[in-house]
C-alpha cells in the first residue's frame, strides 16, 4: 500500500523489466492502479508503455518482476489468463468482426447455450442489457459494419464488461471520435469508474488526461519518471516528465515568409453519393488555392470533407465536376499517378494502413515512390543510390532507426511519420497535402514533424495540412480554410484567428470569409 491509496490498490506491477535483442524496453517500471480510478498511463513513443500493457494482457512474458491483483501474486500466462482475471484490454485498432452482429461480437467464443446449440434468445438479452447500460440504442442484431466509429468503440466496452472486468485499458481511446463522441465516452467511463471499475486510459492527448483521469504514471525510455494525482500536476509538468526537457508548447511555431505564386488551385470540386456508396461524405463546390511556400490550413469537424477534398485532388477518389489547376494550368488527375507526375503528394490521415508497408524495410518504404530515380536501366532498383538516399533522409529527418534494413513496423509513430514524409520529399513535389500529420505521436516528436513541415515551405513546397486539433492548425498554418458537410464555409489569415472564430465557422457554417 503507497500513501497515495486509503485502500491497497487493485493492480501492482512493481519491478517489471522487459528486453529485446538490442533493446531494453522496460528496467524495473512500477505501476499501480487503485479500485475505481481511472489513471493515465503516458510516455512518448517509445516509453515503454506498449510493451507494459501486453504484459498487463498476457501477450507477453517479463523477464522479471511481479503482478498482484487484487491482493494476490498472478501470472498472466497468456490472454486468457488475464481475461481471467477480470483484466481486459481495448485496443486502438478495433479486434470486432465487420460482418457479425454486435450481439456475436459481444460474446464471440463465449456463446451462451449448451454444447454446440447456441441459445440466440439469451444472447440478445444479455448483450441488449450490456449496451443499454452504456448508452448504445441498437439492436443486438445489428451488424457491425453498420455502426459509426464511436459505436464500435461502445460495442468493444460492452464486451468487456460481459467477460466481468475490474480493469478495463484503453488504449488511444478517442484518437478516431469527433468532439461529441469524446464526452459521450466520457460519461461511460465515469460511469464505469462509479460502479466501481478502473481504467487504465493512454492518450497523447494531454488535455484528456486533465479532463478524465485521477492519477497518473510517466515513463521514459524504458524507467518511470513521475506518477502522482492529476489535480496536482499541470500539462506543462507532465510534459517536462514525458521528454526530460523544457517543452514550451505542444506546437511547434515559425514566422511566415512572403509566399511565391499560386503552386495548386482547386475550383468547384464536387463530389456526390452513388448508390455503391450512399453513406459517403458530399463535396459542395469545393474551392481552394495555396501557394509556394505557404502551409493552408483545413479545419473541420468529423464529417466535413477535409479527407474527401484531399483524396480527390490527389486521384485516390473521381469527383464529378470542378478543375485542378497546376502553377496555373488545368491538369487532369484521375489516378495517384496523374497527381504524382504533376507534382502533388498525399500523406493520408491513417499511415498504417494507407501509406506504409509494416512488414516491408524502411528502405523499401521510403524509395517506393521514387523507384524512377534509383532505377537502373529502368529495371532494376540501384542499391547503393537507394541506401544513399535513405541515409540523407535519415539524417536530415532525424529518423531513429537500427538500420535501413529495419522494418517499418517497428518504428515509433513519429519515426514512421518521418518515413512517409521522406518518401514525398525524394521526389521534390510541388504540392504535399498532410492529412491528420501528428496523429498517435508523442509531444517531442509532433514538434519534430511540425518543424519538417515549415522546412517544405521554406524550400519552396506549397503544404495543406488538415487536422483536427485546432491549436495545431493555428500553429502551423499561414491561412486557414474550414469546411462543414461538404463545403468550404470561411478562410481567414492565421494572424487573428482564434479557436472560437474556427469552431464557429465549422460549426455554424458561415459563408462569410473573414478578412
Amino acid at each position: 500500500m503507497t500513501a497515495e491509496h486509503a485502500v491497497p490498490p487493485l493492480l501492482a506491477m512493481r519491478g517489471i523489466a522487459k528486453s529485446f535483442p538490442g533493446v531494453r524496453a522496460l528496467d524495473g517500471v512500477d505501476l499501480e492502479v487503485a479500485p475505481g480510478e481511472i489513471h493515465a498511463l503516458l510516455g512518448e513513443n517509445g516509453a515503454g508503455k506498449s510493451t507494459l500493457l501486453k504484459i498487463l494482457a498476457g501477450a507477453q512474458s517479463p523477464d522479471s518482476g511481479t503482478i498482484t491483483f487484487d491482493g494476490r501474486d498472478v501470472t498472466l500466462a497468456n490472454p486468457h489468463a488475464a481475461q481471467a482475471l477480470g483484466i481486459v484490454t481495448i485496443y486502438q485498432e478495433f479486434t470486432l468482426a465487420p460482418d457479425m452482429s454486435i450481439a456475436e461480437n459481444v460474446f464471440i467464443g463465449r456463446e451462451p447455450g449448451r454444447g454446440p446449440f447456441v441459445d440466440w434468445s439469451k444472447m440478445a438479452a444479455e448483450t441488449h442489457a450490456l449496451i443499454r447500460r452504456i448508452g448504445l440504442e441498437r439492436s443486438p442484431m445489428t451488424l457491425v459494419r453498420d455502426l459509426s466509429v464511436a459505436e464500435q468503440q461502445m460495442v468493444e466496452i460492452a464486451r468487456a464488461l460481459s467477460m466481468h472486468s475490474r480493469l478495463i485499458v484503453m488504449d488511444e481511446p478517442t484518437s478516431a471520435l469527433s468532439l461529441s463522441e469524446v464526452e459521450k465516452l466520457y460519461r461511460i467511463v465515469r460511469q464505469l469508474r462509479a460502479e466501481g471499475l478502473s481504467i487504465i486510459f493512454v492518450t497523447h492527448r494531454l488535455e484528456e488526461v486533465m479532463d478524465i483521469c485521477d492519477r497518473y504514471t510517466v515513463l521514459r525510455d524504458g524507467r518511470n519518471v513521475g506518477a502522482g494525482r492529476v489535480a496536482e500536476i499541470t500539462i506543462d509538468g507532465i510534459i517536462r516528465l514525458m521528454v526530460g526537457r523544457e517543452v514550451n508548447a505542444l506546437y511547434g511555431h515559425r514566422e511566415a515568409g512572403e509566399p511565391g505564386p499560386v503552386a495548386l488551385a482547386v475550383e468547384g470540386l464536387t463530389r456526390l453519393r452513388t448508390a455503391q456508396d450512399p453513406h459517403a461524405t458530399e463535396l459542395r463546390d469545393v474551392s481552394l488555392h495555396v501557394r509556394r511556400g505557404e502551409i493552408l490550413g483545413i479545419a473541420g469537424l468529423v464529417g466535413a470533407g477535409r479527407t474527401e477534398t484531399a483524396r480527390a485532388i490527389f486521384g485516390a477518389d473521381g469527383f464529378d465536376s470542378g478543375r485542378v489547376i497546376v502553377d496555373g494550368e488545368p491538369v487532369t488527375i484521375r489516378t495517384p499517378r496523374d497527381a504524382i507526375r504533376h507534382g502533388i503528394g498525399l500523406v493520408p490521415e491513417d499511415r498504417k494502413l494507407q501509406a506504409l508497408f509494416l512488414t516491408q524495410a524502411i528502405r523499401t518504404n521510403m524509395s517506393v515512390a521514387a523507384l524512377d530515380l534509383i532505377n537502373r536501366f529502368g529495371l532494376f532498383v540501384d542499391e547503393r543510390k537507394e541506401r544513399g538516399m535513405v541515409e540523407e533522409y535519415r539524417k536530415l529527418l532525424n529518423i531513429r532507426m537500427a538500420s535501413a534494413d529495419q522494418a517499418v513496423g517497428n518504428l515509433s509513430g513519429g519515426n514512421q511519420q518521418k518515413v512517409v514524409l521522406a518518401r514525398w520529399l525524394a521526389l521534390r513535389p510541388k504540392v504535399l497535402i498532410v492529412d491528420e500529420p501528428t496523429r498517435g505521436i508523442d509531444v517531442g516528436a509532433k514538434v519534430e514533424v511540425h518543424n519538417l513541415l515549415f522546412e517544405m515551405a521554406r524550400s519552396g513546397i506549397a503544404v495543406i495540412a488538415i487536422s483536427s486539433e485546432l491549436p495545431e492548425v493555428l500553429s502551423v498554418a499561414d491561412r486557414i480554410v474550414t469546411m462543414r458537410e461538404g463545403r468550404v464555409t470561411g478562410e481567414m489569415p492565421r494572424e487573428g484567428a482564434t479557436q472560437e472564430k474556427l469552431m464557429a465557422l465549422m460549426t455554424l457554417g458561415s459563408a462569410a470569409k473573414a478578412a
